[in-house]
């Protein structure tokens, strides 16, 4: 049995996630107000913090962050750091911290986004920053140490969360929370790194 720290794990996805791994793993959440731990994924002090409070863990998954969607021509370069001080460098920063004190051959598993590579419209700060988020991990999986993998899921829009997007996503195939989850599982219990596993 393997303890898996899921960040964003009482969301949509997170806690579908807590819920298929934690049928064969032990599973801690945490979350900026909710969850086992509380944690601000833009903070690395409050990353390291939270290390130090779970004790060890073997793999953690990371389910959140915040980006900004709105018209390009309207968009200020406060908005546009949202998602990259938030969703990118969040996400980073887990691995900037994780890659030394997760256990021997554990897992960094992050999360990226459909639009990555179906760009949408008001989409311009969430296409970059989910392109990031699947460039960092190919460049970081060859130089992780003592056996760490990273990868990515890049989900397309839950059929959860469809009415609440879905004028965003006009002919896109909505996707189950449970079907997200497993490529989650795919990643932690897999042996594959630097991947992006795309659940469309």
């Amino acid at each position: 049995m393997r303890t898996v720290l899921v960040i964003g794990g009482t969301g949509t996805i997170g806690a579908a996630v807590a819920k298929e791994l934690g049928a064969r793993h032990r599973v801690l959440t945490a979350g900026r107000s909710s969850g086992d731990f509380r944690v601000a994924i833009e903070d690395i002090a409050s990353l390291r913090a939270l290390f130090d409070e779970t004790g060890r863990v073997d793999d953690v998954v990371v389910a959140c962050g915040a980006l900004h969607v709105g018209p390009l021509k309207e968009m200020t370069e406060e908005q546009f750091r949202i998602g990259l001080d938030s969703k990118l460098m969040g996400q980073v920063n887990v691995a900037l911290v994780a890659q030394h004190v997760l256990s021997d051959g554990g897992s960094i598993t992050l999360t990226s986004g459909v639009d990555a590579h179906n760009p949408l419209r008001g989409c311009a700060n969430t296409v970059t920053v989910n392109n990031g988020i699947e460039g960092f991990a190919r460049g970081a999986a060859i130089e992780l140490p003592r056996g760490l993998r990273i990868n990515v899921v890049n989900p397309s829009l839950l059929e959860e969360s469809a009415a609440r997007f879905e004028a965003l996503f006009h002919g896109f195939e909505p996707v189950s929370s449970a079907r997200v989850a497993r490529a989650y599982s795919r990643c932690v219990e897999g042996a594959e790194s630097g991947k992006t596993y795309r659940v469309w």
